[in-house]
Protein backbone atom coordinates (compact mmCIF):
# COMPACT_ATOMS: atom_id res chain seq x y z
CA UNK A 1 0.00 0.00 0.00
CA UNK A 2 1.17 3.49 -1.15
CA UNK A 3 0.96 6.03 1.96
CA UNK A 4 1.56 9.94 1.97
CA UNK A 5 2.39 11.56 5.56
CA UNK A 6 1.41 15.11 4.58
CA UNK A 7 2.69 17.85 7.00
CA UNK A 8 3.42 21.11 7.21
CA UNK A 9 6.79 23.29 7.36
CA UNK A 10 5.16 25.95 9.03
CA UNK A 11 3.64 23.60 11.98
CA UNK A 12 5.63 22.93 14.85
CA UNK A 13 2.92 20.00 15.72
CA UNK A 14 3.50 18.52 12.44
CA UNK A 15 6.59 18.90 12.33
CA UNK A 16 6.47 17.36 16.20
CA UNK A 17 4.93 14.37 14.99
CA UNK A 18 7.04 13.54 12.08
CA UNK A 19 10.29 13.41 13.84
CA UNK A 20 9.23 10.70 16.24
CA UNK A 21 7.21 9.00 13.26
CA UNK A 22 10.51 9.33 11.47
CA UNK A 23 12.15 7.21 14.93
CA UNK A 24 9.92 4.70 14.54
CA UNK A 25 10.71 3.75 11.01
CA UNK A 26 14.21 3.84 12.11
CA UNK A 27 14.72 7.29 9.75
CA UNK A 28 17.31 9.88 10.93
CA UNK A 29 15.93 12.08 8.09
CA UNK A 30 13.18 12.84 5.72
CA UNK A 31 13.33 10.63 2.64
CA UNK A 32 13.68 11.68 -0.52
CA UNK A 33 11.18 9.16 -1.99
CA UNK A 34 8.90 6.17 -0.31
CA UNK A 35 10.64 3.84 1.95
CA UNK A 36 9.49 0.78 2.92
CA UNK A 37 7.76 -0.06 6.54
CA UNK A 38 5.39 -2.55 7.65
CA UNK A 39 4.85 -3.70 3.99
CA UNK A 40 4.02 -0.30 3.00
CA UNK A 41 5.44 2.08 1.17
CA UNK A 42 5.66 5.63 3.06
CA UNK A 43 6.85 8.86 1.86
CA UNK A 44 6.52 12.09 3.76
CA UNK A 45 5.31 15.28 1.59
CA UNK A 46 6.01 18.75 3.39
CA UNK A 47 4.43 21.30 2.42
CA UNK A 48 4.74 25.26 2.83
CA UNK A 49 1.51 26.43 4.05
CA UNK A 50 -1.82 25.14 5.90
CA UNK A 51 -2.41 22.03 5.23
CA UNK A 52 -6.46 22.83 5.12
CA UNK A 53 -5.69 24.88 1.43
CA UNK A 54 -3.57 22.16 0.32
CA UNK A 55 -5.59 21.16 -2.49
CA UNK A 56 -4.83 18.94 -5.58
CA UNK A 57 -3.04 16.28 -3.19
CA UNK A 58 -4.08 12.89 -4.91
CA UNK A 59 -1.84 13.41 -8.37
CA UNK A 60 0.89 14.97 -5.73
CA UNK A 61 0.88 11.96 -3.31
CA UNK A 62 -0.14 9.26 -5.40
CA UNK A 63 -0.92 7.55 -2.63
CA UNK A 64 -3.87 5.09 -1.73
CA UNK A 65 -3.99 6.64 1.70
CA UNK A 66 -2.97 9.86 2.68
CA UNK A 67 -2.37 10.96 6.43
CA UNK A 68 -2.17 14.73 7.47
CA UNK A 69 0.11 14.66 10.54
CA UNK A 70 -0.95 18.41 12.41
CA UNK A 71 -2.07 20.85 15.38
CA UNK A 72 -5.59 21.30 16.66
CA UNK A 73 -6.57 25.04 17.45
CA UNK A 74 -9.30 25.88 19.88
CA UNK A 75 -10.91 29.34 20.99
CA UNK A 76 -11.73 27.40 24.62
CA UNK A 77 -7.88 25.69 24.50
CA UNK A 78 -7.88 21.94 25.74
CA UNK A 79 -5.25 19.25 25.60
CA UNK A 80 -6.06 17.04 22.91
CA UNK A 81 -5.33 14.47 20.26
CA UNK A 82 -7.83 14.02 17.78
CA UNK A 83 -8.73 12.49 14.21
CA UNK A 84 -11.39 13.83 11.52
CA UNK A 85 -11.62 13.73 8.19
CA UNK A 86 -11.89 17.01 6.08
CA UNK A 87 -15.33 18.51 4.31
CA UNK A 88 -17.63 21.54 4.77
CA UNK A 89 -21.28 21.02 5.07
CA UNK A 90 -21.73 24.51 3.81
CA UNK A 91 -19.69 27.35 3.58
CA UNK A 92 -15.93 26.94 3.05
CA UNK A 93 -14.13 29.21 5.88
CA UNK A 94 -11.54 27.20 6.31
CA UNK A 95 -10.46 25.81 3.27
CA UNK A 96 -11.69 23.61 0.46
CA UNK A 97 -15.01 24.15 -1.26
CA UNK A 98 -18.53 24.67 -0.11
CA UNK A 99 -20.43 21.42 -0.15
CA UNK A 100 -17.72 19.33 -0.70
CA UNK A 101 -16.69 16.98 1.21
CA UNK A 102 -13.07 14.33 1.32
CA UNK A 103 -13.00 10.64 0.69
CA UNK A 104 -12.69 9.28 4.47
CA UNK A 105 -10.52 6.38 5.63
CA UNK A 106 -12.72 5.53 8.46
CA UNK A 107 -10.85 1.69 9.26
CA UNK A 108 -7.63 3.31 9.73
CA UNK A 109 -8.89 6.39 11.52
CA UNK A 110 -10.52 3.79 14.01
CA UNK A 111 -7.07 2.12 14.51
CA UNK A 112 -5.26 5.17 15.21
CA UNK A 113 -7.97 6.42 17.42
CA UNK A 114 -7.74 3.36 19.38
CA UNK A 115 -3.91 3.96 20.11
CA UNK A 116 -4.09 7.33 20.67
CA UNK A 117 -6.78 6.41 23.60
CA UNK A 118 -4.64 3.39 24.55
CA UNK A 119 -1.35 5.68 24.86
CA UNK A 120 -2.28 9.26 25.11
CA UNK A 121 0.16 11.57 28.00
CA UNK A 122 -2.12 12.27 30.86
CA UNK A 123 -4.48 14.80 30.78
CA UNK A 124 -4.73 14.64 27.13
CA UNK A 125 -8.68 13.98 25.73
CA UNK A 126 -8.62 11.68 22.57
CA UNK A 127 -11.82 11.72 20.40
CA UNK A 128 -12.58 12.37 16.72
CA UNK A 129 -13.66 15.75 15.29
CA UNK A 130 -16.75 16.35 13.21
CA UNK A 131 -16.14 17.54 9.58
CA UNK A 132 -15.10 21.34 9.24
CA UNK A 133 -12.24 22.31 7.15
CA UNK A 134 -10.61 21.52 4.01
CA UNK A 135 -8.83 20.07 1.64
CA UNK A 136 -12.58 19.15 0.51
CA UNK A 137 -11.35 17.67 -2.97
CA UNK A 138 -9.90 14.36 -2.23
CA UNK A 139 -10.75 11.38 -3.62
CA UNK A 140 -7.86 9.06 -2.03
CA UNK A 141 -9.02 8.50 1.56
CA UNK A 142 -7.36 10.66 3.89
CA UNK A 143 -7.39 12.08 7.73
CA UNK A 144 -6.04 14.12 9.88
CA UNK A 145 -4.39 13.40 13.48
CA UNK A 146 -3.63 16.49 15.63
CA UNK A 147 -2.33 17.42 18.83
CA UNK A 148 -4.14 20.51 20.30
CA UNK A 149 -4.75 23.05 21.39
CA UNK A 150 -1.71 25.43 21.81
CA UNK A 151 2.08 25.59 21.37
CA UNK A 152 2.35 24.33 24.34
CA UNK A 153 0.95 21.20 23.38
CA UNK A 154 2.31 21.30 20.15
CA UNK A 155 5.75 20.81 21.01
CA UNK A 156 5.45 18.11 24.26
CA UNK A 157 7.49 15.26 23.35
CA UNK A 158 5.19 12.93 24.81
CA UNK A 159 2.50 13.97 22.72
CA UNK A 160 4.43 13.95 19.59
CA UNK A 161 5.60 10.45 20.45
CA UNK A 162 2.08 9.40 21.53
CA UNK A 163 0.79 9.94 17.93
CA UNK A 164 3.57 8.90 16.27
CA UNK A 165 3.53 5.46 17.70
CA UNK A 166 -0.38 5.55 17.57
CA UNK A 167 0.33 6.07 13.51
CA UNK A 168 2.99 3.72 13.13
CA UNK A 169 1.42 0.87 15.14
CA UNK A 170 -1.94 1.38 12.71
CA UNK A 171 0.66 0.95 9.93
CA UNK A 172 2.39 -2.06 11.02
CA UNK A 173 -0.82 -3.44 12.48
CA UNK A 174 -3.74 -2.66 9.68
CA UNK A 175 -6.82 -2.07 10.87
CA UNK A 176 -9.74 -4.34 11.77
CA UNK A 177 -13.17 -4.76 10.64
CA UNK A 178 -15.32 -2.06 11.60
CA UNK A 179 -18.94 -1.12 11.23
CA UNK A 180 -18.64 1.84 9.28
CA UNK A 181 -21.34 5.16 10.38
CA UNK A 182 -22.16 8.47 8.76
CA UNK A 183 -22.56 10.75 12.33
CA UNK A 184 -25.24 13.32 13.10
CA UNK A 185 -25.18 15.33 15.97
CA UNK A 186 -23.26 16.29 19.09
CA UNK A 187 -20.26 18.76 19.85
CA UNK A 188 -17.29 19.53 18.06
CA UNK A 189 -15.38 16.51 20.15
CA UNK A 190 -17.80 13.84 18.73
CA UNK A 191 -18.43 12.65 22.38
CA UNK A 192 -20.46 10.16 21.85
CA UNK A 193 -19.27 8.97 18.51
CA UNK A 194 -15.82 8.76 20.64
CA UNK A 195 -16.69 6.65 23.49
CA UNK A 196 -18.83 4.44 21.06
CA UNK A 197 -15.75 3.98 18.85
CA UNK A 198 -13.54 2.93 21.85
CA UNK A 199 -15.65 0.35 22.90
CA UNK A 200 -16.94 -0.83 19.78
CA UNK A 201 -16.39 -2.00 16.06
CA UNK A 202 -17.60 1.43 14.92
CA UNK A 203 -15.99 3.42 12.95
CA UNK A 204 -17.25 7.36 11.94
CA UNK A 205 -16.07 8.90 8.41
CA UNK A 206 -18.41 12.03 8.12
CA UNK A 207 -19.80 14.07 11.24
CA UNK A 208 -22.17 16.54 11.05
CA UNK A 209 -22.05 18.77 14.19
CA UNK A 210 -25.65 19.33 15.84
CA UNK A 211 -25.42 23.05 14.50
CA UNK A 212 -25.54 21.37 10.49
CA UNK A 213 -28.28 18.68 11.28
CA UNK A 214 -30.99 20.74 10.54
CA UNK A 215 -29.58 22.01 7.08
CA UNK A 216 -28.53 19.38 5.86
CA UNK A 217 -30.31 18.14 2.41
CA UNK A 218 -30.61 14.47 1.06
CA UNK A 219 -27.88 15.33 -1.44
CA UNK A 220 -25.59 15.76 1.65
CA UNK A 221 -27.07 12.86 3.30
CA UNK A 222 -26.44 10.25 0.31
CA UNK A 223 -22.48 12.38 -0.17
CA UNK A 224 -21.75 11.77 3.09
CA UNK A 225 -22.66 8.33 3.12
CA UNK A 226 -20.21 7.59 -0.35
CA UNK A 227 -17.54 9.59 0.96
CA UNK A 228 -17.51 7.56 3.85
CA UNK A 229 -18.03 4.29 2.50
CA UNK A 230 -21.09 3.98 5.38
CA UNK A 231 -22.63 1.19 5.99
CA UNK A 232 -25.44 2.84 8.43
CA UNK A 233 -25.53 6.23 10.61
CA UNK A 234 -25.80 7.04 13.57
CA UNK A 235 -27.55 9.60 15.25
CA UNK A 236 -26.92 10.71 18.43
CA UNK A 237 -30.44 11.37 19.68
CA UNK A 238 -29.96 13.10 23.01
CA UNK A 239 -27.69 16.05 21.23
CA UNK A 240 -30.31 17.12 18.79
CA UNK A 241 -33.78 19.28 18.72
CA UNK A 242 -37.36 17.16 18.47
CA UNK A 243 -37.76 19.44 14.83
CA UNK A 244 -33.55 18.05 14.22
CA UNK A 245 -34.07 14.95 14.95
CA UNK A 246 -37.14 14.29 13.34
CA UNK A 247 -35.77 15.91 10.04
CA UNK A 248 -32.82 13.84 9.94
CA UNK A 249 -34.78 10.24 10.47
CA UNK A 250 -36.72 11.17 7.46
CA UNK A 251 -33.75 12.33 4.93
CA UNK A 252 -31.85 8.99 6.25
CA UNK A 253 -35.12 6.91 5.65
CA UNK A 254 -35.96 8.27 2.01
CA UNK A 255 -32.72 7.49 1.32
CA UNK A 256 -32.77 3.98 1.81
CA UNK A 257 -29.87 4.35 4.84
CA UNK A 258 -29.76 2.06 7.87
CA UNK A 259 -29.56 3.45 11.26
CA UNK A 260 -28.33 1.69 13.77
CA UNK A 261 -28.54 2.88 17.87
CA UNK A 262 -25.81 3.07 20.68
CA UNK A 263 -27.10 -0.55 22.30
CA UNK A 264 -26.93 -2.05 18.59
CA UNK A 265 -23.34 -1.39 18.31
CA UNK A 266 -22.66 -1.94 21.36
CA UNK A 267 -23.71 -5.66 21.60
CA UNK A 268 -23.46 -6.35 17.67
CA UNK A 269 -20.15 -8.25 18.93
CA UNK A 270 -18.07 -9.73 16.31
CA UNK A 271 -20.93 -10.62 13.81
CA UNK A 272 -20.77 -9.20 10.11
CA UNK A 273 -22.76 -6.31 9.56
CA UNK A 274 -24.62 -8.06 6.44
CA UNK A 275 -25.18 -10.74 8.61
CA UNK A 276 -26.25 -8.28 11.16
CA UNK A 277 -28.68 -6.80 9.12
CA UNK A 278 -30.09 -9.96 8.37
CA UNK A 279 -31.22 -11.11 11.81
CA UNK A 280 -32.48 -7.42 12.21
CA UNK A 281 -34.65 -8.41 9.04
CA UNK A 282 -35.91 -11.31 10.59
CA UNK A 283 -36.36 -9.88 14.13
CA UNK A 284 -38.52 -7.21 12.15
CA UNK A 285 -40.82 -9.81 10.61
CA UNK A 286 -41.72 -11.14 13.90
CA UNK A 287 -42.84 -7.82 15.62
CA UNK A 288 -42.94 -4.42 14.54
CA UNK A 289 -40.04 -2.48 16.45
CA UNK A 290 -38.58 -5.41 17.58
CA UNK A 291 -34.75 -5.50 19.13
CA UNK A 292 -32.34 -7.84 18.86
CA UNK A 293 -30.64 -9.44 21.75
CA UNK A 294 -26.93 -10.79 20.22
CA UNK A 295 -25.98 -13.86 22.51
CA UNK A 296 -23.03 -15.43 21.74
CA UNK A 297 -23.12 -16.02 18.27
CA UNK A 298 -20.60 -15.10 15.82
CA UNK A 299 -19.45 -15.76 12.20
CA UNK A 300 -21.39 -15.63 9.26
CA UNK A 301 -24.47 -17.95 8.06
CA UNK A 302 -28.67 -17.32 7.43
CA UNK A 303 -30.59 -16.95 10.44
CA UNK A 304 -32.88 -19.67 10.63
CA UNK A 305 -36.32 -19.35 13.16
CA UNK A 306 -36.15 -20.84 16.37
CA UNK A 307 -39.97 -21.05 18.73
CA UNK A 308 -39.73 -22.21 22.33
CA UNK A 309 -43.13 -23.32 23.42
CA UNK A 310 -44.80 -20.40 24.53
CA UNK A 311 -45.87 -21.86 27.86
CA UNK A 312 -42.72 -23.13 28.97
CA UNK A 313 -40.83 -19.70 28.05
CA UNK A 314 -43.67 -17.85 29.69
CA UNK A 315 -43.59 -19.64 32.74
CA UNK A 316 -39.91 -19.56 32.98
CA UNK A 317 -39.64 -15.69 32.99
CA UNK A 318 -42.40 -15.40 35.34
CA UNK A 319 -40.36 -17.62 37.82
CA UNK A 320 -36.63 -15.79 37.16
CA UNK A 321 -36.45 -13.87 33.85
CA UNK A 322 -32.82 -12.77 34.50
CA UNK A 323 -31.46 -16.47 35.23
CA UNK A 324 -32.40 -17.32 31.64
CA UNK A 325 -30.80 -14.77 30.11
CA UNK A 326 -28.09 -15.83 32.50
CA UNK A 327 -28.15 -19.16 31.59
CA UNK A 328 -28.60 -18.89 27.83
CA UNK A 329 -25.91 -15.78 27.20
CA UNK A 330 -23.02 -18.02 25.73
CA UNK A 331 -25.25 -19.99 23.61
CA UNK A 332 -24.86 -19.65 19.39
CA UNK A 333 -28.45 -17.55 18.48
CA UNK A 334 -30.07 -14.36 18.81
CA UNK A 335 -33.54 -13.64 20.87
CA UNK A 336 -35.88 -10.60 20.45
CA UNK A 337 -37.71 -8.51 22.34
CA UNK A 338 -41.10 -6.18 21.30
CA UNK A 339 -40.23 -2.54 20.98
CA UNK A 340 -41.69 -2.06 24.65
CA UNK A 341 -39.10 -4.53 25.69
CA UNK A 342 -41.08 -8.04 26.52
CA UNK A 343 -39.58 -10.66 25.66
CA UNK A 344 -40.79 -13.41 22.66
CA UNK A 345 -40.15 -16.98 22.69
CA UNK A 346 -38.45 -16.68 19.17
CA UNK A 347 -34.80 -17.25 18.42
CA UNK A 348 -32.24 -17.12 15.63
CA UNK A 349 -29.33 -19.34 15.05
CA UNK A 350 -27.50 -20.01 11.77
CA UNK A 351 -29.12 -22.82 9.52
CA UNK A 352 -27.32 -26.47 10.49
CA UNK A 353 -27.03 -25.45 14.61
CA UNK A 354 -30.83 -25.46 14.84
CA UNK A 355 -31.20 -28.65 17.18
CA UNK A 356 -28.60 -27.47 19.28
CA UNK A 357 -29.38 -24.22 20.00
CA UNK A 358 -33.53 -25.14 20.50
CA UNK A 359 -31.88 -28.12 23.20
CA UNK A 360 -30.22 -25.69 24.78
CA UNK A 361 -32.69 -23.36 24.90
CA UNK A 362 -35.65 -25.70 26.44
CA UNK A 363 -33.38 -27.45 29.10
CA UNK A 364 -32.48 -23.36 30.36
CA UNK A 365 -36.49 -23.16 30.71
CA UNK A 366 -36.94 -26.56 32.43
CA UNK A 367 -34.21 -26.36 34.69
CA UNK A 368 -35.50 -22.84 35.83
CA UNK A 369 -39.14 -24.90 36.68
CA UNK A 370 -38.05 -27.65 37.87
CA UNK A 371 -35.81 -25.91 40.62
CA UNK A 372 -38.97 -24.03 41.59
CA UNK A 373 -40.32 -25.44 44.83
CA UNK A 374 -43.60 -25.04 43.12
CA UNK A 375 -43.57 -27.77 40.67
CA UNK A 376 -43.12 -31.28 40.24
CA UNK A 377 -42.45 -33.31 37.28
CA UNK A 378 -44.02 -36.53 35.72
CA UNK A 379 -43.13 -38.35 32.51
CA UNK A 380 -43.08 -35.45 30.12
CA UNK A 381 -45.22 -32.89 32.03
CA UNK A 382 -44.25 -30.12 34.40
CA UNK A 383 -47.05 -29.25 36.90
CA UNK A 384 -46.70 -25.73 38.24
CA UNK A 385 -48.84 -25.56 41.84
CA UNK A 386 -49.29 -21.67 42.58
CA UNK A 387 -50.62 -20.69 45.56
CA UNK A 388 -52.17 -16.97 45.98
CA UNK A 389 -53.39 -15.14 48.42
CA UNK A 390 -57.17 -13.73 48.41
CA UNK A 391 -57.40 -10.06 50.22
CA UNK A 392 -61.10 -10.40 49.41
CA UNK A 393 -61.48 -14.05 51.64
CA UNK A 394 -59.59 -12.73 54.16
CA UNK A 395 -61.52 -9.53 54.72
CA UNK A 396 -64.47 -11.69 54.97
CA UNK A 397 -63.11 -13.76 57.77
CA UNK A 398 -62.27 -10.26 59.78
CA UNK A 399 -58.86 -9.87 58.92
CA UNK A 400 -58.02 -6.05 58.47
CA UNK A 401 -56.43 -4.76 56.15
CA UNK A 402 -52.45 -3.95 57.22
CA UNK A 403 -49.46 -6.40 58.60
CA UNK A 404 -51.99 -9.32 59.40
CA UNK A 405 -52.70 -9.25 55.26
CA UNK A 406 -48.88 -9.04 54.92
CA UNK A 407 -48.67 -12.20 57.60
CA UNK A 408 -51.01 -14.32 55.97
CA UNK A 409 -49.57 -13.77 52.35
CA UNK A 410 -45.94 -14.62 53.68
CA UNK A 411 -47.39 -18.12 54.80
CA UNK A 412 -47.95 -17.19 58.53
CA UNK A 413 -51.07 -18.20 60.63
CA UNK A 414 -52.69 -15.50 62.55
CA UNK A 415 -55.53 -15.09 65.37
CA UNK A 416 -58.97 -13.27 65.60
CA UNK A 417 -60.27 -12.71 68.40
CA UNK A 418 -59.80 -16.18 69.19
CA UNK A 419 -60.19 -17.89 65.99
CA UNK A 420 -56.81 -19.08 63.99
CA UNK A 421 -56.65 -18.15 60.59
CA UNK A 422 -54.28 -20.17 58.12
CA UNK A 423 -52.57 -19.19 55.14
CA UNK A 424 -54.62 -21.98 52.83
CA UNK A 425 -57.89 -20.35 53.82
CA UNK A 426 -57.14 -17.20 52.14
CA UNK A 427 -55.63 -18.55 49.41
CA UNK A 428 -56.48 -19.21 46.07
CA UNK A 429 -54.54 -22.41 44.38
CA UNK A 430 -53.83 -23.31 40.48
CA UNK A 431 -52.38 -25.88 38.85
CA UNK A 432 -50.81 -25.24 35.34
CA UNK A 433 -49.94 -28.29 33.35
CA UNK A 434 -46.74 -27.80 30.89
CA UNK A 435 -46.38 -30.64 28.50
CA UNK A 436 -42.84 -30.80 26.86
CA UNK A 437 -42.37 -34.31 24.61
CA UNK A 438 -39.02 -35.92 25.51
CA UNK A 439 -38.75 -34.16 28.65
CA UNK A 440 -36.01 -36.54 30.68
CA UNK A 441 -33.77 -35.39 27.87
CA UNK A 442 -33.76 -31.83 29.33
CA UNK A 443 -33.03 -32.54 33.21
Amino acid sequence: MDIAIVYSEIDPAGMNIRDHLLHEMGLDEVPEGAVPFAGHHVRFIGAKGRLIHEEGLDARAAADLIIFISRHTSKNPVRALTVHVTGNFRDAALGGAPRQLARAAPEWMHAVLLRLAASAPDGFRVSYEVTHHGPTDLATPSFFVEIGSTEEEWVREDAGRAVAQSVAGALHDGPSACVVLTGFGGNHYAARQTEIAIATRAAWGHIAHTREVGMLDAEMIRRMTAMSGADAAYIDRKALSRDDLAHVMTLLDDCGIVRLSESELRQMGDLPFSTYCAFRARAAEESDGARLIILGISGEGFPVRLSIPPDLFDEALKIDENLFWDLIRDIPAAGITTQSGRPLPVFFAFAGHEVQVLHLLITSCVKILVNDGSTTVSGDSITIRRVRFNPRRAAELGVPKGPLFGRLAAGHEIEIGGTVITPSMVSDVSEQVIHVPGLESYL
